[in-house]
């Protein structure tokens, strides 16, 4: 399944719009943590808010949003950069309930909580930015934060469609965002647009194309395709930084593993990727200590 966004500017009327279909970077997660429908919903929800987000970041950099609510999957942690590499895991997959409603999904993580936001800019400091949870949709809490925290009147929206067993079919979503100078009305004016359209879900599984879906978005306002981009699941673990991070655990900790376990097993939260190091190669470690 090719997933992928699309970045579109109207300039006149100052406001940018980005529609992204990413069905198979979200089932590709699921399957990699074998998560159950609902959390399967949510990961799929958080990895397009990453999408969208990450589509305004400039070259080399990157973001990570963690979603911490009081309901039963505890945690989502996503992240992306400028070229629509996307990973992401649910802190417990294997929650088990039967109701697949927004409203549910949205219980499933929980109104009480914290958004926090954490973008690689390329300066000496890293940029955090940290909001309260409101409802526990995803969409929702990142318009939140765009338009209380970054004051840019702006605008999240993302659907899903499932199908009689839970099994998700389709998810995409859009990002409608004012430029300076910040006008709120323009923003008001796609959301009324968006409001008498399908869920983007739904646009896409009867067969419209994100590029499609812009011009039902933008209407009878001008506009300009800037960008198509190309969206993957993608991690950057790997066995020498695995290596790297036994090492850091010093020459003690990794006897005492070899005395106990006869192995290590390094196993990356976000690709479900395992690392394993047997007795000589963990015994090699600690011969470079």
């Amino acid at each position: 399944m090719n997933d992928y966004l699309v970045r579109a500017l109207a300039r006149e009327a100052g406001v940018r719009v980005i529609v992204s279909s990413n069905t198979g970077l979200a089932l590709e997660a699921a399957d990699r943590h074998g998560t159950f429908p609902i959390a399967t919903i949510a990961l799929a929800h958080a990895l397009t808010g990453a999408a969208l987000m990450g589509a305004m970041l400039k070259v080399r950099q990157r973001l990570a949003m963690k979603f911490e609510g009081s309901g039963p999957l505890q945690k989502i942690l996503v992240e992306s950069d400028n070229n629509g590499r996307i990973r992401g895991y649910v802190s417990q997959p294997f929650i088990d309930l039967p109701d697949l409603s927004r409203e549910q999904i949205a219980a499933a993580l929980g109104d009480t909580g914290l958004l926090t936001i954490v973008r690689d800019v390329l300066l000496p400091e890293l940029v955090e930015s940290t909001v309260p949870l409101g409802s526990g949709d995803i969409a929702a809490e990142l318009t939140f934060f765009l338009n209380q925290s970054e004051q840019i009147p702006s605008l999240i929206d993302i659907s899903h469609l499932v199908d009689e067993e839970g099994t998700l079919q389709m998810v995409g979503g859009l990002l409608i965002q004012a430029m300076p100078p910040y006008e709120s009305g323009i923003v008001n004016q796609l959301r009324n647009n968006i409001q008498e359209l399908p869920p983007v879900a739904d646009l896409l599984h009867s067969g419209k194309t994100p590029q499609e879906i812009l011009t039902l978005i933008f209407g009878e306002m001008p506009y300009k395709l800037l960008e198509e981009r190309p969206l993957h699941f993608e991690c950057g673990c790997s066995r020498s930084r695995s290596e790297q991070a036994l090492i850091s655990l010093g020459s003690d900790e990794l006897r005492h593993i070899l005395d106990t376990e006869g192995e290590a097993v390094v196993d990356c939260h976000f690709c479900h990727e395992q690392y394993v190091f047997n007795r000589e190669e963990l015994e090699a470690l600690i011969d470079t200590m």
